[in-house]
């Protein structure tokens, strides 16, 4: 199993410094019979060893990695070695997967990984596979994590209790994924899960882990006893119900990422994110005090070049965050991914730039301006955001937005986490602009 990297900065492969584990794959693992041996190897911080004797060779490709991804697939294949191609980007584009891989899993790969294994033993294996939706995540199994063992990974364990989110956003390629639907998991056995790992520090990688209150309500009853802390991503919709909040952080809840997106509400009309309008009034006044009462550290993510946005707006939005003093933010240009209805748009109206496949072209870079905006060039949305993401992660706002008693300084491990991981993702703002995809040039 191989997750790959993104790409390089010249000739130099970036080395992520801030891993986490890849979740997938070990789900993967352990579907996977015992009497076959596997073995990750991760292209973010590890060689791939090309001429060993391999059966099968998975890849997950996300949009970001897909280009890699084919780079490896082609290089095992000349090799004589079959490649799977699974994951979010093969769902989105499979003809476009298919031409480089001897097999393509499109959906949810648990459900006919069984299934693909066995023909691979009986030399029968099918050159696609389609896997339904999974209603029931993870079904009363365990993921694989000695896959992991040696690897230097953060050392946050990821986990899941639902996967999908029921939410419309134009842009959100998970969407389209799960067909807006939300299938969850027996909170018994996401405790039976953490019971068998060793971390005290979780990140639930659900895409809206509050979409379904009544759920996560019963799934924060069960994590209470468990003394944990955990984090996750949450809509504000959240907000209006005290119950839900006493549960999360009663549990052990301590930070979520939540999608502002954007504060205006003509923005937030356009891309459909309508469990926002509720809030925005006086600029979500009302979502920020409540999440400062309850204490949470938040995330807030931000996307700008919509057809609302001006250069002035997106710097106003720098402002909005600074002030608040979020714990972290990040300002990220939209990407049209494939199949979305964003990616539909700029395609109907001819906005598409480097011949529409952002994430396979050679001239393009990672963070830059996929497409024309309406009310700027490309090249001042591309330098908008940097600047927004620069300035936010400068040492004098770091300092300044360290004194927010309710959240970052709450208490000591708050202040520690607080600091750690802002240093850490100020080092990857400056290493993660302007990466080539791939390492291969043409």
């Amino acid at each position: 199993m191989i997750y790959p990297n993104i790409g390089r900065k010249g000739n130099i492969k970036f080395l992520d410094n801030a891993c986490m584990e890849p979740f997938g794959l070990a789900v993967l693992a352990g579907l996977t019979p015992s009497d076959i041996k596997v073995e990750l190897y991760d292209d973010r911080i590890e060689e791939i060893p090309y001429n060993t004797d391999f059966d099968l060779v998975a890849i997950s490709v996300t949009s970001f990695s897909a280009r890699r991804s084919y780079e490896i697939a082609e290089a095992f294949r000349k090799r004589g070695v079959p490649v799977v191609l699974g994951g979010i980007h093969v769902t989105l584009a499979p003809e476009e997967a298919a031409e480089h891989a001897n097999c393509i899993v499109i959906g949810d790969a648990e459900l006919s990984w069984p299934e693909l294994i066995d023909d691979l033993r009986h030399k029968c294996m099918r050159t696609q596979y389609l896997s339904p939706l999974a209603k029931c995540p993870q079904n009363g199994m365990l993921p694989c994590r000695d896959i992991f063992s040696g690897k230097k990974y953060l050392p946050v364990t990821l986990l899941q209790s639902s996967r999908g989110c029921p939410n419309q956003c134009s842009f959100c390629a998970p969407s389209v994924y799960f067909q807006k639907q939300r299938n969850m998991r027996d909170s018994a056995d996401v405790v039976r899960e953490i019971k068998a790992q060793k971390r005290k520090l979780l990140f639930f990688v659900d895409d809206n882990i509050v979409a379904d209150k009544d759920a996560a309500k019963d799934l924060f009853r069960t994590l209470i006893p468990l003394h944990i802390r955990w984090v996750s991503q949450a809509s504000m919709e959240m907000l209006d119900d005290s119950e839900l909040m006493s549960l999360m952080m009663k549990s052990g809840c301590v930070a979520n990422v939540i999608g502002f997106e954007s504060i205006g509400t003509d923005s937030i009309k356009e891309m459909h994110k309508l469990t926002n309008l509720r809030y925005i009034e006086n600029q979500y006044s009302f979502a920020v005090r409540e999440l400062r009462r309850y204490g949470l550290q938040t995330w807030a993510a931000f996307t700008v070049g919509h057809d609302t946005d001006t250069v002035e707006s997106i710097k106003e939005t720098y402002a909005f965050a600074l002030r608040n003093k979020f714990t972290f933010a990040a300002f990220n240009i939209l990407y049209p991914h494939p199949s979305t209805p964003l990616y539909a748009h700029f395609e109907a109206e001819n906005r598409l730039l480097y011949d529409g496949k952002w994430w396979l072209h050679p001239e393009y870079r990672l963070d830059n301006a996929s497409f024309i905006p309406k009310n700027m060039t490309p090249d001042e949305l591309t330098e908008t955001a940097y600047w927004c993401n620069r300035m936010y992660n400068s040492p004098s706002s770091i300092f300044r937005r360290a004194f927010e008693t309710h959240t970052n300084m709450r208490n000591p491990y708050r202040f520690f986490i607080y600091v750690v991981y802002n240093l850490m993702f100020r080092r990857e703002v400056f290493n993660r602009q302007g990466l080539a995809f791939g390492y291969e040039e043409d």
